[in-house]
Parts: C-alpha cells; sequence; structure tokens
C-alpha cells in the first residue's frame, strides 16, 4: 500500500491560488489539477462523508450538518459518531487488503468511535457548572494526553467563534506529523479550516484574506514537505469553494409571519419548539431543510402552502420535494420533506424571531449545538455595542476567577456576513480542487474522490488483491 496523505483545504478553490499563496501555487504547478463537481449539499460533513464513502448523501444519511430528528422532535447540528454514516469507509475495504493498513483521521467530521486507528477532533468539557473548556477527543484515549503535552491545549476558541485564528489550523497539522512520527499509519486524512473563517467573514476581497492565505500556505508548506520526506503522495483538495453573498434570507421569520413557527416564552425570550411547529426550516449556509409536521390534513395544504411561498420568496432558487431530491442524490428520510437552495448571492440565517430583544439567549453566544441551524454570525462581536470588546474581557475574568459566565457577545446582524457555501451551479474557478501527482483527468464528481483516492492508495498492489 502507497503511504497517502490527503489535506483538505477548507474553502481553496484555485481562484484563491496567486500571489499570496507562493508554495501551494509552485507545487500546484507541478502536479495534475483537477476540480470536484460541487455536490447538493456542498457542505463539510456531507462532503467529507461522501469523499471516504464514495456515496451520495442519499446513501450516507448525511445531508448537511445537521438535520431534524422526527423521533426525538429535536434539531441536531455538529453531531460527532461516525455510526451516523452510513456505508463502508475507505479505510474499512483497506484494512480487508492488508491487514497491516492503518489510518489517522485529523479533525475530519464524525471521527468519535470510528474504526479508524488513530483520530483526533474537537470536544470542549462541559462541567456542570456550566462553564466550557477547551479540549479534544482522541481514539485512544491516551493520544490526547500525549499530543496536548506536547502541543499545549487544543485551542478550541481559535477553531470557531470571533477569535479564529491560524491557531487552530496550525495545531492540527503539527499533531498529524507528531502522530505521523509515533505511529506511521498508511493513510492520513487532514482538516485544515483556516480559509473558512475568513472567507465567510469577508467574501472573496484580498484586501482582507491576504494574510490568511499566506498562513494557510505555511502550513501547506511544512506538511507537504514534512511528508514527502517521508515517502508519502500527497493528495490537496477541498470540500467547496466560498463565494461572495450580500442578502441573508430569514426563511423561518418567513414560516412564522405566515403562522408556521411555534415557540415558548421563557423569561421574556422567545425559544424555538421544533416538534410543536407545523412546519420550520433547519438552515446552513445555501442550503434549508424544511420539515412539515402538520400532516393531519388529508389535502396536504400546508405542505403546498409553504412550497408556494417558498418558490416564489426572492433569493430561492430551487424548492426540491421528495422526488425532486432524487435527481441531486438526496432524498434521505433525514432531508426537508423540502429542501430548499438559495441563489448565488443569497444564504438562510435560523433567525425566527422578529424582536431582537426576544432572541433567545444562546443567539448572542457561540453556541453550535443549542441553534436550529448553522450561524456564520457565530464570527462576529455585536459591532453596536462600543463596548463590547470590554464586556467580553469581563466575561473571561469572571471565567479564569472560576465564577459563572454567560459570553453574550455575538452580533445578530446577518449582513455582517461576506461569503456562503451549500449550492450548486457555481463557476468552476470556485469549484473544490483536487491535486495530486496522479492524472485524474480535468473534472471529478464527489463519488470520483473517493475512487481516485483508492488507486492512489493501492497503486503497487495487484488487482487479484483489491477486488
Amino acid at each position: 500500500m502507497q503511504k497517502t496523505v490527503v489535506l483538505d483545504v477548507v474553502g481553496l478553490s484555485y481562484s484563491l491560488i496567486g500571489e499570496y499563496t507562493p508554495f501551494l501555487k509552485q507545487w500546484f504547478a507541478g502536479k495534475h489539477q483537477a476540480t470536484i463537481d460541487p455536490m447538493l449539499p456542498a457542505l463539510t460533513t456531507s462532503v467529507q462523508s461522501t469523499y471516504v464513502t464514495g456515496k451520495w448523501p442519499s446513501e450516507t444519511g448525511i445531508v448537511g450538518n445537521g438535520w431534524y430528528d422526527r423521533t426525538d422532535s429535536e434539531v441536531k447540528f455538529w453531531k460527532q459518531s461516525n455510526k451516523l454514516v452510513a456505508g463502508e469507509k475507505i479505510w474499512e475495504r483497506a484494512k480487508k487488503v492488508d491487514p497491516d493498513f492503518t489510518v489517522s483521521k485529523m479533525f475530519w467530521w464524525y471521527n468519535m468511535y470510528s474504526t479508524a486507528d488513530f483520530s483526533a477532533t474537537p470536544r470542549p468539557q462541559y462541567p456542570s457548572d456550566g462553564l466550557k473548556i477547551p479540549d479534544c477527543y482522541t481514539h485512544p484515549g491516551e493520544l490526547r494526553d500525549r499530543l496536548q503535552q506536547e502541543l499545549g491545549t487544543f485551542p478550541l476558541f481559535h477553531f470557531w467563534g470571533p477569535n479564529t485564528t491560524i491557531k487552530s489550523t496550525r495545531w492540527i497539522a503539527d499533531a498529524s506529523m507528531l502522530v505521523d512520527k509515533w505511529h506511521h499509519p498508511t493513510l492520513t486524512l487532514i482538516y485544515l479550516p483556516h480559509l473558512d473563517y475568513c472567507l465567510q467573514k469577508f467574501g472573496q476581497d484580498f484586501s482582507k484574506i491576504g494574510n490568511d492565505l499566506r498562513e494557510i500556505d505555511d502550513v501547506c508548506r511544512d506538511l507537504i514537505q514534512y511528508y514527502e520526506k517521508e515517502g508519502a503522495e500527497v493528495i490537496v483538495l477541498s470540500e467547496y469553494g466560498i463565494t461572495n453573498v450580500s442578502r441573508p434570507i430569514h426563511i423561518n421569520r418567513i414560516l412564522r409571519e405566515a403562522g408556521l413557527i411555534r415557540y415558548r416564552e421563557e423569561q421574556g425570550l422567545e425559544m424555538f419548539d421544533a416538534g410543536a411547529s407545523p412546519a420550520f426550516a433547519t438552515p446552513d449556509h445555501q442550503i434549508a431543510h424544511v420539515y412539515i409536521n402538520d400532516w393531519s390534513r388529508s389535502d396536504g395544504s400546508v405542505f403546498d402552502k409553504v412550497r408556494t411561498m417558498l418558490e416564489n420568496t426572492p433569493g430561492i432558487e430551487l424548492v426540491l420535494d421528495k422526488e425532486q431530491q432524487k435527481a441531486y442524490h438526496i432524498d434521505h428520510e433525514r432531508a426537508g420533506d423540502l429542501v430548499v437552495v438559495a441563489d448565488a448571492d443569497s444564504w438562510f440565517t435560523y433567525y425566527y424571531w422578529l424582536d431582537d430583544a426576544k432572541a433567545p439567549d444562546y443567539a448572542r453566544l457561540v453556541a453550535i449545538h443549542q441553534k436550529p441551524g448553522y450561524d456564520p454570525v457565530e464570527m462576529f462581536m455585536d459591532q453596536t455595542n462600543p463596548f463590547i470588546k470590554l464586556k467580553a474581557g469581563y466575561k473571561l475574568g469572571r471565567k479564569l476567577l472560576g465564577f459563572r459566565y454567560l459570553m453574550n457577545v455575538i452580533s445578530l446582524d446577518a449582513m455582517l456576513v461576506k461569503g456562503s457555501h451549500g449550492r450548486i451551479g457555481t463557476a468552476r474557478e470556485h469549484h473544490p480542487v483536487y491535486v495530486s501527482s496522479r492524472n485524474v483527468g480535468n473534472a471529478l464528481s464527489a463519488t470520483d474522490v473517493y475512487d481516485k483516492l483508492w488507486e492512489t492508495i493501492t497503486s503497487g498492489v495487484t488487482e487479484k488483491q483489491t477486488n
């Protein structure tokens, strides 16, 4: 088996390669460069699951970064169990060919309770006093202690939120190289998220993201040079490109104004109630799953009402029912009764309240597991408060002193977001990339990536052995 390393540089497209990425520009020039046709949805967990199984979301069940659990009547985002992903993983297949084959899965999603030999993923501690303490989860468990002894605590607050920096991506890179030195895995999958942050905040504004591009270029240089010295075949790919947007669509506010959203009032704030709502959306960047709870009317009036409203909403490009979802390989029981796709300039918020004074407390927090949808505004502090940094410092001081605190400093202004992804139909220069020493053609489907990875891993192995 060929020692192989896959660098997943999130958000990378060829439109970003240039003066700010001198190493990648030169390295790419000596390799075969292909694009990957965006799949629906072009989202982290969905795309990664397709890459490692060769199956579409209709088969893996990963229809987005989150979905509505109809049994629990709860919206669940950013779950981590690998058992959620249906289908044989590429390393499981490889182990059948070579029992000595090992894999290191460094921060790729659904990284808990998988069959990977070595893995690491973000996992804060949540003690009963309400604190959130940076940490990570690894397999085997002692790997966590060994990595953090060498590198310090995983910088969780630099991984997501208003303080995102290159520190988290650098930590992941350094941790990956340490695992390689200690265990020499045959396949290493490395998730490098840094560009995801700046591109969603600023879009493709090189005056604002130039330094971020230099930083990810440096990290890639260190990883590629290290692994090539180890005799590894290095593949650089991405899950999606990120394009400029200017219009947030408050899809749940549209449904609320139509009388379809339910909430409970708690301490003067409106808390979303998915199970009681006749219809609601779980927004996820440029797609949204719309679930219909009220099927009691045999005439299907709620479904028809919702569909007509959304088809007539500016900024919405596609409204797919279950039958139409089949053409996009997203028809799965976890998918919404309608899957809605934004146009190129738009993206979906999860906001359902009509008065910011009644927004739930988690709206102003980095609270990825509480919100009924993805919220990129978590990367921005509330700019309407001139003392917001002082407020954040005070909250941090309370944390350091061991007191309970609520870091309610996040903006509610969705207009701050300048980049998004998730839809199909983007221009080729914004498609995800696949760069390798092997000629794979000019364009790949998302499921083709699995096949090309398999060909690389098994180069030198006879066809009889791989069948």
